[in-house]
């Protein structure tokens, strides 16, 4: 009995190692991963003045097991990232924003590139392209209003769109001689797309002819058509802009289905962004009392975006002296929360769509020493 135990044990012992070390998810290649988050989110939804995408690249082929979130990528979370074998850092602010002439281990950002290249970590950005998206940070804030209906205060342009070029150019030409010649020539310029049609005008028959393009071939075509000062001067120049997303763009103007009191709607942000404190400026003339029917919100740092918002409450991370006076001497009130407080706890809700969205294919992790760096004391 003893000789038939000590043989099950081998049998038991490999078991168990295979399930330790059997990963419950499997792992994905930096650029399919790349492709997945833009998928997401587009980073083409990022504001011009950002730093968003692939901030650090491991040398390829690069996998990555572990997908590991932060709001912030301070020393102390490289630190716990290293330790938990992430080989992929998501952190929403950049830490990468000015450009660095010299990587050495003088600052602590170098010092982040360095420690993230030597272990082979990828370091990646949203930032802002996240702040716009329909699922992102600004969403997530304003679910802490209660019931509402919400637009975007700043919607966002369509990335791509069929229209080709920034410009269009409209006129009319009478004899179709003239007309062939005249598309013969503007065809020939580069960044042109060239349709015409017949058109009656004043009962005579003509070819309207209607040409997209670029900034720079519009200036070639004016050259063109200012040589015949009548074609000239029936011409028109009309400026294309693309179409706006409804759902997407920068801050929130929030609609509550029912008006709260200010002080009913301090306690559900506190209860929402889990603080026991935020700072209020009491609009003139306004009270805990008054009445809060629309929202202007915006994560982070809000007064650019804020600003002009027609609103009842400006909720956002921090504002300058002048914008909080600009805003209460309106009767605006005025709610912050400190910059990041209006944005890390968005990053639970982001774990599990982007679970959903990679399809469980790798492992998500949320930093556990991530935080605000203010503290009220």
């Amino acid at each position: 009995m003893l000789s038939s135990h000590v043989r099950l044990v081998p049998t038991t012992v490999r078991l168990v190692h295979s399930l330790i070390h059997s990963p419950s998810h499997s792992f994905m290649d930096l650029k399919t991963l790349l492709s997945s988050l833009n998928d997401f989110a587009s980073l083409s939804f990022a504001e011009s003045w950002d730093n968003v995408g692939l901030l650090v690249e491991p040398s390829p082929p690069h996998t990555v097991n572990t997908l590991f979130l932060t709001n912030d990528l301070t020393e102390e979370v490289m630190e716990e990232a290293l330790q938990k074998k992430a080989d992929f850092i998501l952190s929403y602010h950049p830490p990468i924003f000015q450009p660095m002439k010299r990587v050495t281990w003088k600052t602590w950002k170098e010092r982040l590139v360095v420690r993230a290249l030597e272990n082979r970590v990828a370091v990646y950005s949203p930032h802002t392209a996240y702040d716009a998206a329909p699922q992102g940070v600004n969403n997530w804030l304003a679910k802490g209003l209660g019931l509402c209906t919400s637009r975007p205060i700043h919607p966002s342009k369509a990335p791509n769109h069929p229209t080709e070029g920034t410009h269009r150019v409209e006129f009319n030409v009478t004899r179709t001689q003239d007309a062939d010649k005249v598309i013969s020539t503007v065809q020939g310029i580069s960044d042109v797309s060239v349709t015409s049609f017949s058109a009656r005008t004043n009962g005579e028959e003509q070819t309207r002819i209607s040409l997209n393009c670029s900034q720079q071939a519009l200036i070639q075509v004016v050259a063109f058509l200012s040589q015949n000062r009548q074609l000239y001067q029936k011409t028109e120049i009309l400026s294309l802009e693309k179409p706006l997303l409804l759902h997407t763009g920068m801050g929130r103007l929030c609609t509550l289905d029912e008006s709260v009191s200010l002080a009913t709607m301090i306690e559900r942000i506190k209860r929402h962004l889990k603080l026991s404190h935020v700072r209020l400026a009491l609009g003139v003339g306004r009270t805990l009392e008054s009445p809060v029917k629309a929202v202007a919100l915006c994560a982070g740092s809000g007064s650019s975006v804020l600003q002009g918002a027609e609103a009842d409450l400006y909720l956002t991370g921090e504002m300058s002296h002048h914008n909080v006076l600009d805003a209460t001497s309106q009767g605006i009130n005025v709610i912050l929360c400190e910059h990041s407080n209006t944005e890390r706890g968005f990053l639970s809700d982001l774990r599990d769509m982007l679970s959903a969205h990679l399809e469980n294919k790798i492992n998500i992790i949320l930093s556990e020493t991530d935080r605000d760096p203010l503290q009220v004391v």
